[in-house]
């Protein structure tokens, strides 16, 4: 299946966006952010992980439905872009030796807002790049190739930590650099090749008209029984599978500790992660074709349960392996197919204003995972204990799931 101009465009945004999740979220932030000598743990990046989603929380239904207007969503898209990718690179200038890692936190903070509010315009732009019969394609081959195109800058990042020494953190300064340009070289294509195809036509007073949008579409929220019944299994799965990336690291680290678990064999796991997600995240969107897109999101939630079980007992290097093949077999499927399902079943004029209300779902759902992680670590010094309490937002995630239509065609009743 050939894929056109502006989809090839899309898909590269992936491409370059999936460095800042791997490096800044995942990988390097979290590891900078220990090397403070008045850190107390590295687990207190929940914290601040929550605070981000906050923010972008609450501009993201606003900003959604403005964009809804014509010509606004790559307006959106490109202002948040550059905050993130500028605030990525910002993060190289605070060193751990000048003990300001507020700096570094505000920095981060900002490089989230701007990875976030992006990424509300780049997921409603799928709608107009791809048919409802390509969005499963096409969603899970953007996150499929931003995986293993995440290795490339992921992987020269490393080499530089490596040859200037694990706890000399201008490796790690080097490799935000590196992760900011990446960014930004993919994100051009996107620029220049794709069009808002679905809006608004626009009116006087923009801003008080999308709030009353906003009003009208809240009021009316019970007509669209289908995406409310997705945003709220949404709200819950995802809260797991966002909490997992964001903390991988330090409860891993907390666990095994630094003798078992040094830093360049943890990044190494990483890397490994990325490479199985890429196949897999493709897989991912042949079997959606073939047994439905919600059955597919089903597997990806029951891995992800397994995994979290598997996540409390482990006490080797060799277990965090298997747990890390595990979580990549299902995290970019999940993540994919999510979004091409609620693509499916909006109203393509109002995408960006429903992405809002999905980057909304999403954001706040990623303050429990953190907030409870971390929380259960200070409180009760036993870091294996905070993983009891991502489990049940997957289990509920998938009862409520479960009440919605597996078939397309069961989605006409909200698609004018």
């Amino acid at each position: 299946m050939k894929f056109s101009k502006a989809e090839i465009s899309w898909v590269l945004v992936d491409c370059g966006n999936s460095a800042y999740s791997m490096a800044v979220t995942t990988a390097l932030l979290p590891i900078v952010f220990g090397m403070f000598d008045n850190v107390q743990s590295s687990m207190d990046l929940g914290y601040f992980n929550s605070m981000a989603s906050i923010l972008i929380a609450l501009l993201s239904p606003v900003l959604g439905a403005i964009a809804d207007y014509k010509d606004k969503k790559k307006r959106f898209f490109v202002f948040f872009t550059l905050l993130g990718i500028l605030a990525t690179a910002a993060l190289a200038l605070v060193s751990p030796s000048s003990g300001q890692w507020q700096l570094l936190i505000f920095f981060f903070v900002l490089s989230a807002i701007g990875f976030s509010g992006a990424n509300i315009f780049y997921d409603a732009f799928i709608v107009d790049v791809a048919s409802d019969e390509r969005m499963d394609k096409v969603s899970t081959t953007g996150f499929a190739f931003g995986y293993i195109a995440s290795v490339i800058p992921f992987g020269i990042s490393l080499a530089l930590i490596f040859m200037m020494g694990m706890d000399n953190a201008i490796g790690y300064q080097i490799g935000f650099i590196v992760t900011a340009l990446w960014w930004g070289l993919f994100t051009i294509p996107m620029i220049k090749d794709v069009k808002q195809r679905y809006y608004i036509e626009p009116e006087p007073r923009p801003v008080v008209n999308s709030f009353k949008r906003l009003a009208d579409t809240f009021k009316n929220i019970r007509s669209h029984r289908t995406v409310f019944l997705f945003l709220a299994a949404y709200f819950f799965y995802i809260d797991g599978v966002d909490t997992i990336i964001k903390m991988v690291v330090p409860y891993a680290t907390s666990i095994l500790g630094s003798d078992s678990l040094n830093t360049f064999t943890l990044l190494g796991i990483l890397l490994i992660i990325q490479l199985i997600a890429f196949p897999c995240a493709i897989l991912y969107g042949i079997l959606a074709k073939r047994f439905s897109t919600r059955a597919m999101i089903i597997v990806g939630i029951f891995t992800y349960i397994i995994s979290c079980v598997a996540a409390i007992y482990i006490t080797s290097i060799w277990h965090v392996f298997i747990l890390g093949a595990m979580i990549g077999s299902a995290q970019g499927g999940i993540q994919a197919l999510s979004r091409s399902y609620f693509a499916k079943i909006v109203p393509k004029k109002k995408s960006n204003e429903f992405f809002g209300f999905y980057n909304i779902f999403g954001k706040f759902s990623a303050i429990i995972g953190p907030t409870i992680m971390a929380l259960t670590t200070t409180l009760t010094g036993n870091t294996r204990l905070s993983m009891l309490g991502i489990i049940p937002l997957f289990v509920i995630g998938f009862i409520i799931f479960m009440t919605l239509p597996a078939d397309q065609g069961q989605y006409s009743e909200i698609m004018e």
